[in-house]
């Protein structure tokens, strides 16, 4: 009976030692806020809601990255101006705390700046911010 103990003791021990090192590694993973960067530049609708969309939204929503940035770029402009579908998901996204931009020299050539900007996107410039992510500490995923 007093071997059992002992054993019993011995395992809550091992296991109070396992719960206690996976919390010091996860704290130690909470370091810099992580920031995720996406670029989406297709004009394909399913590779938009299927990949693009629901991984950015899930990103933030699920809390998998501190900041999430989509980045509206090319084709993409086109396609979200005229997708109603397309342009309530990203109202949802906004609304979750995902930062929207896109390119207004895209959104220019396509003549659609205006729609996006009345979507909530902030459409500037994207060449310097894009640059400045991919030479910090952001991960950056294109679509």
């Amino acid at each position: 009976m007093m071997k059992n103990a002992i054993i019993l003791v011995l395992c809550v021990v091992i296991i109070a030692l396992f719960v206690i090192l996976y919390s010091n590694a996860q704290e130690a993973d909470m370091g810099e806020p992580s920031k995720l960067g996406v670029v989406w530049t297709s004009g394909d609708k399913d590779v938009a809601i299927k990949m693009v969309f629901m991984y950015t939204y899930n990103a933030k929503k699920q809390g998998w990255w501190d900041t999430v940035q989509l980045i509206v770029w090319g084709p993409s402009s086109k396609l979200l101006s005229e997708n109603v579908e397309l342009q309530d998901y990203v109202k949802k996204m906004i609304d979750s705390g995902v930062d929207v931009k896109a390119c207004i020299v895209c959104a220019d050539m396509y003549g659609v700046t205006e729609e996006l900007r009345e979507l909530g996107i902030e459409v500037k410039g994207m060449g310097k911010p894009l640059t400045s992510m991919l030479k910090s500490d952001w991960k950056m995923v294109t679509f």
